[in-house]
């Protein structure tokens, strides 16, 4: 289950959720060819990826900055870049340009901290946009809580696409990250960093509440619906069919 778009894509150009898919993209280029060499790659990743045990002891603090523009493979970046196309451009409407894009770097930085706090000895070094993006899906919740947003179901062979609110899909994900990292809690080897996603989501819920307040709270909701302020987009959620030929 993944979502594929929202139902309310911003009015005004989102230049810093681009900016920062392309800035992504082409960081994920520019060592792509170390991919054919395990022992490089991983090299690289130790010193520019985030290893919780040196941020405990005050070394390589940098980073907590560097880890949240890497990605360790293709799918692991696409999977990033759709969330934040998705749910970063209606935040960016509401923040500003520059109000979001302070708003991503803090979030991808308490991602990692919660990280730190979760597995403070750990030396595998944690890498990806997914903090930061949990932090914009974060902040999504809180603002647009009934915004319609498209998943992909896929069970084996069936391919099907539902409109659901995004407090369904955001609520679930992130009962999903709180399950795995209570799950994996104490494990030392590589995986997926769910407590960073968690971290992530909890910050930028957190660094919303201010302007949810000023734009009134609850009478916000009213206000909107618990939609993005704009008029809702339509889509057709069917897929084409596929005729089979004997």
């Amino acid at each position: 289950m993944f979502p594929i778009r929202d139902h309310n894509p911003s009015e005004r150009t989102p230049y810093v959720t681009y900016a920062l898919i392309a800035l992504n993209v082409v960081i994920f280029l520019s060592y792509w060819p170390l991919f054919n060499d395990e022992r490089a790659l991983a090299a690289f990743y130790d010193t520019w990826g985030m290893r919780p045990i040196e941020i405990v002891n005050g070394i390589e603090t940098y980073t907590l900055l560097t880890s949240m523009f890497l990605h360790g493979g293709i799918m692991h970046l696409a999977g990033n870049m759709l969330f934040l196309y998705i749910f970063g451009d209606n935040l960016e409407e509401e923040m500003g340009h520059l109000g979001f894009l302070l708003f991503y770097l803090l979030g991808g930085l308490g991602a990692d901290l919660g990280q730190v706090l979760a597995n403070p000895s750990s030396g595998v070094p944690v890498v990806g946009a997914s903090g930061a993006i949990a932090a914009v899906m974060g902040g999504y919740l809180l603002l647009f809580p009934k915004a319609k947003v498209d998943i992909l179901i896929i069970i084996v062979i069936i391919f099907k696409i539902f409109p659901v609110p995004a407090w369904v899909m955001l609520g679930v994900w992130f009962a999903l990250q709180l399950f795995n990292g209570v799950s994996n809690l104490g494990m030392t080897g590589g995986g997926v960093a769910y407590w960073a996603h968690a971290g992530g989501f909890i910050v930028g819920f957190a660094l919303c509440l201010p302007l949810w307040l000023r734009r009134g709270g609850r009478d916000y909701w009213q206000r909107t619906d618990g939609h993005p302020p704009h008029p809702e987009a339509s889509y057709n959620s069917s897929l084409p069919k596929v005729i089979r030929r004997k």
